[in-house]
């Protein structure tokens, strides 16, 4: 190939721009054209596309979010949208696409290939929900977020002898919840993963409470529900003054952390190296800290994302 682009798409994610750094470098090193594609599958239609030098992306791998940006679009969810997208890589002489976002994103690339046009799939979300790889680009920074924003309630629960419910994003998937629960000492992990009983935390606090426990903190998934609603429960059934705080989109911003920056770096340059050897169809991932690669169309048919429900046993030993 002599010409390759690259996208972000979906939410944003702490890394993207060090993983769009890794391809432009990466394959500028190795003599290849690369193009931008600016503002996701919408810019992909549009046909906002530019070339990419060495400078373009100076300064960019120590920034959260994305120099390209990023759109939902429901257009490209048709074929017709597709095939305009294969139009515009075509127009600009574009021989194979990078994609970097998560589960939405990937869909698009394999669309994509289904429509014979090489992509590779880059995992950045940082909800750590993609199959094929035991961490995504964004993941380590949005817990470590998390665990800051606990740090803080926690001091001001125990000041005030409150119990805290904070909810936390990750779409479907628990892992920003596990990991920064069991990280940041929350007495009770929620995650849509594994059922809950209401009368098992309130048994849980009670018993805090009898043993001289003067705070608390629980961590909740979105994929549970509303945060808000489980707070109230837990004060009708309690008593406790309890407080509700929703970390939101802040968990989405940030300077990435040397973890997410060098994974990034990783993947973007082996996801050229496979379009390089004119592999499309594929997606790239860390298991067991090497990198691996996949058909993207076998991952998003018949592969499930896997959560390590040992680190929510571990949780509630540690906790009681």
């Amino acid at each position: 190939m002599k010409r390759i682009g690259v996208l972000t798409s979906g939410g944003d994610a702490p890394g993207m721009n060090a993983a769009v750094r890794a391809v432009v470098r990466k394959g500028i090193y190795h003599n290849l054209e690369v193009y931008g594609v600016y503002g996701g599958y919408a810019g992909l239609i549009s046909g906002n596309i530019k070339k990419l030098e060495l400078g373009s992306v100076g300064d960019i791998i120590h920034r959260g979010g994305t120099m390209l940006f990023s759109a939902r679009c429901e257009e490209f969810r048709t074929p017709e949208g597709q095939q305009q997208g294969i139009e515009q890589l075509q127009k600009f002489g574009i021989e194979g696409l990078v994609v970097i976002g998560g589960d939405g994103s990937y869909r698009g690339a394999k669309a994509l290939t289904e429509k014979g046009f090489p992509c590779v799939g880059v995992p950045g979300t940082i909800d750590n929900d993609i199959p094929g790889t035991q961490f995504t680009i964004g993941f380590d920074t949005a817990i470590n977020t998390v665990i800051d924003a606990i740090d803080k309630i926690r001091d001001t629960a125990t000041s005030h002898e409150r119990t805290f419910i904070v909810e936390v994003m990750g779409r479907n998937a628990g892992d920003i919840a596990l990991w920064s629960g069991l990280a940041g000492g929350a007495e009770t992990i929620l995650i849509p993963e594994e059922n809950f009983s209401m009368d098992e935390i309130v048994e849980r606090l009670l018993k805090g409470s009898e043993r001289g426990k003067r705070h608390s903190i629980i961590i909740v998934a979105e994929g549970v529900g509303s945060g808000v609603d489980i707070g109230r429960q837990i004060k009708e059934a309690t008593n406790f003054d309890t407080r509700v705080s929703v970390l939101g989109h802040m968990q989405r911003g940030g300077t990435p952390t040397a973890a997410d920056r060098v994974l990034a770096s990783r993947l973007g340059a082996k996801a050229v190296e496979l379009l390089m050897e004119r592999k499309g169809g594929r997606a790239v991932g860390i298991v067991n800290n090497q990198l691996v690669d996949y058909d993207i169309i076998e991952a998003l048919e018949n592969k499930k994302h896997q959560i390590d429900t040992g680190i929510l046993r571990l949780s509630k030993e540690l906790s009681i």
